[in-house]
């Protein structure tokens, strides 16, 4: 039997969920269509299970989780990606006796789907990028004289469900009218909705809230050090920080307006002159997840209160903890390295800052002297190429 089950557990946030959790002595199973996983090498996991690939066999998915959380007494169920939330919520009504701590379909669909995210913040006030809402080539060829670029092609849909599989979309940023015209007579851009937007300079932040409800019980946010790829991406070295006030306020404002419950994460690009352009709204644990709970605001067990009816434990946040994901460090240290376009001098700095971190104030992701299994998993996987 098993308090929680745990999906995507090759995910680094579907380990910080799992230690967040087992430290407060909770059971926890972890699950993924591959074993071993990270997450199910932590001390923490009692098992990982293996489970069909829900990007390729969904229906054969859910069956597996029926079978799971009935044979298994499973009381609640954290699913990492968009993927595996959407499976688990669009068909929740088969497993009653299961808590999903998280706001039903509809709701995520509303904030999932970027066009409509997008419509309804420009009804609320929220600034947005320039934008062009197009569902055909035809529309796409008539905005062409319009446009100055470069611009960002934007899927109305991270994940789009194609009847029989998922269709991975992913944004582009366009710079002239031939890419234009290549990306826009391909999928998904030539059978699916989605926006034209102006591009935004400034730098990325998000603002990562817990609800309940409808109402918003504590948020966090922290800062991007180095990313993989350096142009931008995930984030493998961050810093805690508390809220921009103009950026929680326009995240408290969709939330709010959507009457959210659980986690999300509100993407903005901050221009120079200060204003926040919404992004996206993530509805589901993000990648640095580790960085919220070292610094004090710890969303899975937050969550887990809530969803048991317990008083939720307020957030103690402190800013300035870095958190630093090290394989991904290297990554980005190995892609600044073999980059044409940076100076010597800009890679002799790069290095320098990699082999001198701030032990004082760093954390590791991964590596914890007290759960070094999932470590040794991760640099195992990754000298094996896999």
């Amino acid at each position: 039997m098993a308090d929680i089950l745990v999906l995507d557990a090759e995910q680094r946030s579907a380990l910080a969920v799992t230690r967040a959790l087992g430290q407060q002595n909770l059971r926890v199973v972890t699950a993924d269509c591959v074993s071993p996983t990270l997450a199910g090498s932590s001390k923490y996991s009692l098992a990982n299970r293996v489970y069909p690939d829900p990007y390729e066999t969904p229906l054969e998915f859910l069956d597996w989780f029926q079978s799971e959380v009935e044979q298994n007494s499973v009381r609640m169920v954290f699913p990492m990606t968009e993927v595996t939330t959407d499976l688990v919520m669009r068909h929740r009504h088969r497993w009653p006796n299961v808590t999903l701590p998280f706001a039903d379909i509809t709701t995520i669909d509303a904030l999932a789907d970027k066009i409509r995210l997008h419509q309804r913040a420009s009804e609320l006030g929220i600034a947005i990028p320039p934008t062009h809402y197009l569902d055909s080539p035809e529309a796409a060829q008539a905005l062409l004289p319009s446009l100055q670029f470069p611009v960002v092609l934007k899927p109305y849909r991270s994940r789009i469900w194609l009847s029989d599989r998922w269709l991975a979309t992913a944004v582009q940023i366009v710079h002239d009218e031939s890419e234009y015209r290549r990306w826009i007579a391909v999928e998904p851009f030539k059978t699916h909705p989605y926006m034209v937007q102006g591009f935004i300079q400034g730098e990325g932040q998000g603002v990562f809230a817990l609800y309940n409800q409808g109402q918003p019980q504590f948020f966090f946010a922290h800062r991007r050090l180095r990313e993989r790829p350096p142009s931008g991406g995930v984030s493998v070295w961050s810093e805690s920080a508390l809220p921009n006030p103009a950026l929680q306020h326009a995240a408290e404002t969709l939330l709010t307006d959507a009457k959210w419950h659980g986690v999300a994460m509100v993407e903005f690009k901050v221009a120079p002159d200060g204003t926040p352009y919404l992004m996206e709204i993530n509805t589901r644990f993000w990648g640095s997840l580790q960085l919220a709970i070292d610094a004090g605001a710890n969303f899975p067990y937050a969550l887990y209160q809530m969803a048991s009816g317990q008083p939720v434990t307020p957030a103690q946040i402190k800013a300035g903890v870095r958190l630093r994901w090290l394989l991904g460090d290297v990554d980005n240290l190995y892609l600044t390295l073999k980059e044409r376009r940076y100076s010597f001098l800009h890679k002799l700095l790069v290095l320098l800052r990699f082999f001198k971190p701030d032990f004082f104030h760093t954390k590791h992701e991964i590596d914890r002297m007290n759960d070094l299994r999932p470590a040794w998993y991760e640099l195992k996987r990754y000298f094996s190429g896999n």
